[in-house]
């Protein structure tokens, strides 16, 4: 597959095409390279961190694919493609010739996949957009955040790698459809629309009564009791979600009274009188430490956690074991990594190779996949069209 996407949600999708065994040549601008190889600090052997979270197991080829030789070269690598990912704007695919049409023009089965920010129609398609955007579009921010405060990006990329997640989930579809038709296909993401579907319990139930959520701080849950709490040391997460896990827990702190009485018995009559229920329970939780309540809770299956920090989520030793996280060798660098945390017949997946140096397969991929001549590469660095 093609990679011809920049910054994170295009070439997160490949990524996870490229764990799950696809071979992945990554097109970039000679020179310059995906715009997330310039986006830091923090760097590590010169190369972002950021690029390097997204770029796994793929090969890199600089070629500037806007000249007549290197649209050449490009159709010869699509010829011999399954899959392509774009994430222009649809005008600028159509500039550069590698919206869908133009694409399946070259390999009529081919599997287009375009990461927009609104989709490739519509009088928003040729807008700009990021991440940052894509959220404050689809409601996520005005919902994260305290009640009294102002609304809050949340603290990744969401919309960028629910995007990128979209995009791997349905070129995948669209393949398996291909190997018993022989029919391309065109799919069209939106980092605006994922980000709105990953809200879909929360816009159902407004679109259902016609009460729109408001900002909580994370204390509004359909579910009564489901937000943090203090203890005597340190924060944690509680979820009672359902009567039994309700009844356990007021058993587990010795009020098992509390459980049985009436006006507590149905979820809806607990979020009637959540703030009395939440102000009984952080009063008890505030009498331990964190670590007390989390081995109790714990010993008593009800789900409970703790608040953790990036560096002890890195360190986490569960996680490790699982491996979730790894380094991989880049020259006399290790790269570190997070897994797609996806287990297929007990086996995580196998990485193959780092985040690749800018073009350090040019010649290798053009050579062998494309079927060039020695010739004509170095004609192609002549005129630094790679």
């Amino acid at each position: 597959m093609l990679d011809l996407s920049t910054s994170v949600a295009g070439p997160y999708g490949a990524l996870l095409l490229g764990d799950m065994g696809a071979d992945v040549i990554k097109i970039e601008r000679p020179g310059a390279g995906d715009d997330a190889r310039h986006w830091g600090p923090p760097f590590l052997a010169g190369e972002s961190l950021w690029f390097l979270a997204v770029n796994r197991n793929k090969k890199s080829v600089t070629l500037d694919f806007a000249t007549g030789l290197g649209r050449q070269a490009l159709h010869a690598l699509l010829k011999q493609s399954d899959v392509v990912v774009v994430n222009q704007p649809p005008k600028v695919q159509h500039k550069l010739g590698v919206d869908a049409a133009s694409c399946q023009r070259v390999r009529p089965d081919l599997v287009h996949v375009s990461v927009t920010g609104f989709g490739l129609e519509g009088e928003r398609a040729d807008w700009p957009c990021y991440d940052l955007i894509a959220e404050g579009y689809s409601g996520v921010m005005d919902l994260t955040g305290e009640i009294d405060g102002d609304p809050q990006k949340i603290g990744a990329p969401a919309a960028d790698l629910l995007a990128g997640a979209d995009a791997a989930f349905a070129a995948v579809a669209a393949l398996f459809e291909r190997s018993r038709s022989g029919r391309g296909h065109v799919i069209d993401v939106s980092l605006v629309e994922s980000m709105i579907r990953f809200l879909s319990c929360r816009i159902v139930p407004y679109l259902g009564s016609g009460d729109a959520p408001r900002r909580s701080g994370g204390t509004d849950s359909v579910i009564a009791i489901y937000q943090t709490f203090q203890t005597a040391d340190l924060p944690l997460t509680l979820g009672l979600g359902n009567d039994a896990i309700w009844e356990r827990f007021w058993r587990a702190v010795g009020q098992p009274e509390t459980a049985q009485q009436a006006k507590y018995r149905t979820n809806a009559d607990r979020r009637a009188l959540r703030a009395e229920i939440v102000g009984h329970i952080q009063k008890l939780l505030l009498e331990r430490p964190r670590l007390h309540w989390l081995a109790l809770f714990a010993e008593a299956r009800i789900p409970a956690g703790p608040i953790n920090r990036v560096d002890e989520v890195a360190q986490d030793p569960e996680l490790l074991r699982r491996g979730l996280f790894y380094a991989m060798t880049a020259g006399e660098h290790l790269v570190p990594q997070v897994g797609t945390g996806i287990h297929i017949d007990g086996e995580a997946n196998t990485p193959r190779m780092a985040p690749p140096r800018l073009g350090a397969s040019t010649e290798e991929v053009l050579r062998d996949i494309a079927g060039m001549s020695q010739a004509e590469i170095d004609a192609l660095r002549r005129d630094q069209v790679i």
